[in-house]
């Protein structure tokens, strides 16, 4: 254990600038560090259930029995299960031994229908959104606190950005060579570890990143308010199409379903002789499930019914969703719910680039591409797992004994380049707005209130 004191100040430009990206690493990690844990622990839990069990009863197994009975008199089942229910989306099976799924609301309260699509017999019935992987989903996203959880969340991603950034610049080779700073050094005691943590954040550094800002587009500010509305689907596209004044994102229920893409961007409206030759008859679930599958959604789709009178039918199919394993075979198609015509048809190459980067970023965040990509998230889950416990044994065999503080790093007295780290600050604060808010309460804290309290200033440092 050292014994040495860390309030000495550190001499030298090169060295200064180490210790202050070691000051901000530690006060970075000391707020990130909780949420990564829980994000790496949630993350690897959402991974294997979904993959040992799937989400929302898509695993339900039936036995095939010729031909499937048509949808409408499975929707009918699924209605007589749910008295005085509305049904609301159809989800067709995957494969020909498992069973359909039909979400009908009933007072406020969405309800999973499991039918037997051979016998159009309901099997189960059960809440949406109510497992376990959606616990876990909960927890991951908000930690079930809604907005503000969302906020949290958000700021200690925009920091551990931040703890990124620093523990590159403190393990860079510097004279060593890259095989130093790649290959930990086997010994015992505080080097020993240092070595590891380097090395493993080294590692697995830019797929952090990459983790950390695909997580980052799912939150409120710097997702929703900045990013996903600059880079949505511009509705124009679809010509002389009248627009409603529901968005996309009105079909989402409790945790995101719609492509990121297009979340933003308004829903076509019905009542109009707007459109492309679509269903050819009387306009049905029937008939626009054939029209599902006549242009190529095969497998598993999900078909929205319409809402209000303007509303539309909406067939989808996205990774995010886990109806493929392909991000780049996402498409959405809307149907006018009068005349069938097809209103909008929205596939992957519509995107703008940032929409597709999503797409494919969605499905790599969340496992979806096979099991090569649950078994990389989780070899991803437990080395940040690894590095946020290998942290505190680092700070654990460095700090003062029996000094009873954090023992935080010295901040150099004059720092060299200062005005550069303050630029870097500033472009944090403005592209990731929830971590300038943090940035801005520590350095209020350390100026204005720790410069008058020197008690709670020494525990603090």
């Amino acid at each position: 254990m050292m014994n040495t004191t860390t309030h000495a100040r550190p001499e030298g430009g090169a060295n200064k600038l180490y210790f202050a990206a070691w000051r901000w690493h530690f006060y970075a990690g000391l707020f990130a560090l909780p949420f990564l844990s829980i994000l790496a622990i949630t993350g690897m839990m959402m991974l294997w259930i979904a993959w040992i069990d799937g989400r929302d009863g898509e695993r339900t197994e039936v036995v095939p029995s010729g031909a499937a009975a048509p949808v409408s008199q499975q929707a009918e089942a699924a209605l007589l299960a749910v008295p005085g229910g509305d049904l609301r989306q159809y989800v067709a099976p995957r494969r020909a031994d498992l069973a359909a799924l039909f979400r009908v609301d009933h007072e406020g309260e969405a309800v999973m229908v499991a039918v037997d699509p051979y016998r159009a017999e309901v099997i189960e019935t059960f809440p949406r959104r109510s497992g376990w992987y959606d616990f876990f989903d909960n927890l991951h996203s908000d930690l079930m606190l809604g907005v503000t959880g969302d906020r949290m969340v958000e700021a200690a991603a925009s920091i551990s950005l931040v703890l990124v950034a620093t523990g590159l610049y403190m393990w860079w080779p510097r004279g060593g060579g890259w095989r130093k700073a790649l290959v930990p050094t086997l010994g015992r005691g505080r080097a020993f570890w240092k070595s590891l943590h380097g090395a493993v954040g080294l590692w697995i550094s830019v797929v952090l990143i990459f983790f950390l800002i695909s997580g980052l587009s799912w939150a409120g500010i710097w997702g929703g308010k900045m990013v996903q509305a600059w880079s949505q689907f511009p509705a124009e596209k679809w010509d002389n199409v009248p627009l409603s004044s529901d968005t996309h994102a009105s079909m989402n229920h409790v945790r995101r379903e719609v492509p990121w893409a297009l979340e933003q961007v308004p829903l076509p409206a019905s009542g109009s002789t707007a459109g492309m030759p679509g269903v050819s008859g009387e306009v049905g679930i029937d008939a626009v499930d054939a029209l599902a599958r006549e242009i190529g959604f095969d497998a598993r789709y999900q078909l929205n019914l319409p809402r209000g009178e303007t509303g539309v039918w909406t067939l989808s199919r996205d990774s995010m969703s886990t109806d493929d394993t392909d991000p780049t075979s996402d498409r959405t198609v809307h149907v006018d719910r009068f005349s069938g015509k097809i209103l909008a048809d929205v596939r992957f190459a519509d995107y703008s680039l940032a929409g597709k980067a999503m797409a494919v970023g969605i499905a790599l965040h969340m496992g979806t591409l096979g099991l090569w990509s649950v078994l990389a998230n989780t070899a991803l889950c437990l080395s940040v797992l690894f590095l946020c416990g290998s942290s505190l044994v680092l700070w654990w065999k460095r700090r003062p004994a029996r000094a009873g503080r954090l023992a935080a790093p010295p901040m150099p007295r004059e720092l060299p380049l200062w005005q550069g780290a303050a630029l870097v600050g500033l472009f944090v604060a403005m592209a990731f707005p929830m971590a300038g808010i943090v940035l801005l309460a520590v350095l209020v804290l350390d100026t204005l209130v720790l410069s008058r309290l020197p008690a709670l200033r020494d525990k603090l440092t």
